[in-house]
């Protein structure tokens, strides 16, 4: 590893504060639930919005469309949500929360959509700003492609 400054060691031990706080949420929130934590993040989107679809879902976790479609499956198939076709549209689905999914919820640790999201949406737009202007310097000078998929993959799938 090159010799840091000081100025970039402080910001390494920033980010690691910032990886092990979201890492401990999501093994916290595993542990209490059993659910991964884009999985309790999509049933409470569901208990919240009755009857979602899944493109709605996918817009309000900010993913793509069949990372969605993949974790809603999880959840039918552990009858922790209901999917059903919409009546009037039968390609569409309407999703809801189980008694059981309730049940899951009302236990589980929040905040349901992570710490680093629930910590972003108290900032101001200037800290915002700033924020994101330093950090699209940094993905640049990390030389990787960035993909609509990296960019859309809930941070409780990383590895």
């Amino acid at each position: 590893m090159s010799d840091l400054s000081p100025e970039a060691a402080v910001v390494l031990r920033q980010f690691r504060v910032v990886f092990n706080t979201v890492r401990s949420h999501f093994q916290q929130i595993e542990r209490q639930s059993g659910l991964g934590g884009a999985q309790l993040w999509t049933l409470s989107i569901l208990a919240q919005r009755p009857g979602i679809g899944i493109g709605e879902l996918a817009e309000a976790m900010d993913v793509h469309q069949s990372t969605a479609s993949n974790l809603v499956r999880v959840l039918v198939r552990k009858g922790l949500a209901v999917s059903s076709r919409d009546l009037e549209d039968r390609r569409a689905v309407n999703l809801v929360v189980s008694e059981a999914g309730q049940q899951v919820l009302a236990a589980a640790p929040g905040p349901f959509a992570g710490v680093l999201p629930d910590a972003l949406a108290k900032l101001d737009p200037v800290t915002l700003g700033k924020l994101s202007a330093g950090l699209a310097v940094l993905i640049t000078s990390l030389d990787v492609d960035v993909t609509d998929a990296a960019a859309k993959t809930p941070l409780a799938n990383m590895g």
